[in-house]
């Protein structure tokens, strides 16, 4: 689907084609192009999207709409000269053999990103984890784990924007409580006081804060991670957090992701290692016709800190295999919220 939509949308970027379509899919597995809107010019950098603007995905091609834009921290590994900082990542990578810190200092970028609503007509039918938003229930006896389906982060170069005269052009059970439309407003929607007082209520579960990028031979990792909660189960405190992992493929040779390595250093002081086959029970190709996959897990820690790093194990068509390095990113607690963040959507 994602190749589909992108050649169809530079195709009419180029000859400036009215109208933009998208590929629709049937339980029946048929198929057909509907037209979703109009192609708009995308905003360069520095200029962020307003709550309420339709977009599609450049790289996994779903609709969605932007709810509130966040300023991230962008530490990428393999950014050429010097670039202008604003903050400054230090990690500990320990060694198996040795007792031993290797620090690299990476230097920081204000970089746009996106809260949106992915429309539930899409979303069987990309590569990527649609129920990825996670949170800890509000009783500290509770190990209960919620997932907010059809919430993404999405870069600012990832936005292909475009408007419709739909009032409802979105699917998502969270449309109608979020956005109302306005004929004479750009974008078309504006939020509802119910998407401002969410917002505000679950702003530390929500909030992206770091994004951590490294490439290994043309496959690009990019590592969010987002602090959970703690909860006290025998007199210790456990800290958790969720990490989203998107790995795109931006070369020409295609690769399977066949096994996972990851180093796990908490502030108490253990490091862990953890090593098992694919990722979230797949084994993902990335080829120059689907060259993303995006993904999130969790991890626990028994201090408020700590850090992790590691490797996939990718295979090449010829058999041959290379280790694509998992940048290096902290794990750090926030000041815990006892307000469950459910209650607005009713879990």
């Amino acid at each position: 689907m994602a190749t589909i939509l992108r050649s169809i949308l530079l195709s009419a970027s180029r000859s400036q084609v009215k109208g933009l379509y998208a590929k629709e899919c049937c339980r029946c597995l048929s198929t057909r192009l509907a037209e979703v809107g109009v192609l708009e010019p995308p905003r360069e950098n520095g200029k962020a999207y307003d709550t309420g603007q339709l977009f599609l995905h450049k790289v996994f091609g779903y609709r969605g709409i932007v709810l509130f834009p966040w300023l991230a921290s962008v530490y990428d590994r393999d950014a050429p000269g010097k670039i202008e900082e604003n903050r400054f990542s230090f990690f500990l990578r320990y060694t198996e053999d040795q007792n031993t810190a290797i620090g690299k200092e990476v230097k920081g970028r204000n970089h746009m990103y996106y809260q949106v609503l992915i429309d539930a007509r899409d979303c069987a039918h990309i590569r990527a984890q649609t129920e990825a938003v996670t949170f800890l229930g509000n009783q500290d006896n509770s190990r209960a784990l919620y997932a907010i389906p059809g919430l993404d982060y999405v870069a600012h170069e990832d936005v292909l924007p475009y408007n419709s005269p739909e009032t409802t052009p979105i699917q998502h059970e969270l449309f109608d409580k979020f956005l109302q439309h306005h004929s004479d407003s750009s974008p078309s929607f504006f939020a509802k006081d119910t998407l401002k007082a969410w917002q505000e209520k679950n702003h530390p579960w929500l909030q992206l804060s770091d994004v951590h990028r490294e490439t290994t031979e043309g496959i690009r990792v990019t590592v969010i991670p987002f602090y959970m909660g703690s909860r006290q189960t025998n007199q210790t405190h456990v800290y958790w957090w969720r990490y989203c992992v998107r790995l795109e493929n931006q070369g020409s040779e295609t690769v399977q992701l066949r096994e996972r390595h990851w180093r796990i250093f908490s502030l108490s002081g253990t490091l862990e290692t953890v090593r098992g086959r694919g990722v979230v029970g797949q084994e993902p190709l990335l080829s120059t016709e689907l060259p993303a996959f995006q993904y999130s897990s969790h991890v626990s820690l028994q201090a408020p800190s700590g850090h992790m790093w590691g490797t996939y194990k990718m295979e090449r068509r010829d058999g041959t295999s290379f280790d694509c390095k998992i940048p290096p990113f902290s794990l750090e607690s926030k000041t815990d919220d006892n307000n469950n963040p459910h209650q607005f959507l009713g879990s």
